[in-house]
């Protein structure tokens, strides 16, 4: 486990699945969701080279028939650390034999860490060394704990607030597959207060175009709450495990969409698939305040 300390936070990441596994204020209080396996054995996956599931685990690319779970294999192999200090850590994962029979694609996913005062910065990078095409999405899936303190209340005590405020145009799921082409409206004008029932078609999905978006999760008794911005990712997720009474909530930035109720299974023909060419670099990420 790796430990990433200033005067206000102390991080922890497992180089298993480069995953975030902790997030301790200087007064104790634990942010991150500690994947009690009742409602969900995660903290916080990374998500490649897919996002969400593929119609039957499986899709075609140039006439063969690959299989791949739900959000991709990247979560489950074992990173490299590629540099390291205090307060940063760069983490790194390429093909192998067991990822080229699920994905015949080289690929140089970099995943980076670094504390600064109160925010967490996670740099995601996809290089392409390769001369064909990279196709491909990545994501991640942060669970953030509902209470973050016993004196806190309940889930229903707390509420999330996204800016800029704004009717978003809301891509709906029909478990566990999306579907764009029937969009509805999301309100986030105001406060959207947390109710399990929100979360009992999935994840509430919401398009961004592109624009600079914070989602705050925060409550009614005190001052303690978080807030991840988005540079450039063109969808968010909000997700808590329904019927279950799961105590976190989830807020995950996506480049990529599980595949539509009318997908053909083609990955060239996957909706919000990324495509990049060879000798390229995709650059995101997104900042986590805590407070």
């Amino acid at each position: 486990m790796i430990t990433l300390k200033n005067r206000y936070l102390t991080v922890l990441v497992n180089e298993f699945g480069a995953e975030l596994t902790s997030v301790k204020s200087s007064d104790g209080t634990e942010y991150i969701w500690q994947a009690d396996p009742d409602y969900w054995g995660r903290h916080a996956p990374i998500l490649f080279p897919i996002v969400g599931r593929l119609k039957d685990n499986e899709y075609t690319y140039e006439g063969k028939q690959y299989e791949m779970t739900q959000h991709g294999f990247a979560r489950d192999q074992a990173f490299r650390i590629v540099d390291q200090t205090d307060s940063e850590v760069t983490l790194q994962l390429t093909q192998s034999a067991a990822t080229l029979v699920k994905y015949p694609f080289d690929f140089v996913l970099t995943v980076s860490f670094k504390i600064v005062d109160h925010e967490l910065r996670v740099s995601l990078s996809v290089k392409n060394p390769d001369s064909h095409d990279l196709l491909f999405s990545i994501g991640a899936h942060p669970g953030f704990n509902v209470p973050l303190q016993s004196n806190d209340g309940g889930f229903g005590d707390y509420f999330v607030r996204v800016a800029p405020k704004q009717i978003y145009r809301r891509i709906p799921l029909k478990p566990p597959y999306s579907d764009p082409n029937d969009p509805k409206e999301l309100d986030l004008t105001k406060p959207l207060t947390l109710d399990h029932e929100l979360f009992n078609s999935d994840a509430l999905v919401l398009s961004l175009n592109g624009q600079q978006t914070t989602v705050m999760l925060s409550n009614t008794l005190d001052d303690h709450g978080i807030a991840l911005s988005l540079k450039d990712a063109p969808y968010v997720g909000i997700w808590s495990p329904y019927p279950k009474q799961a105590p976190f909530v989830c807020i995950e930035p996506w480049w990529g969409l599980a595949d539509t109720t009318n997908a053909t299974g083609q990955l060239v023909d996957k909706f919000a698939i990324n495509r990049l060419t060879g000798g390229r670099t995709f650059n995101s990420g997104y900042q986590i305040s805590f407070f």
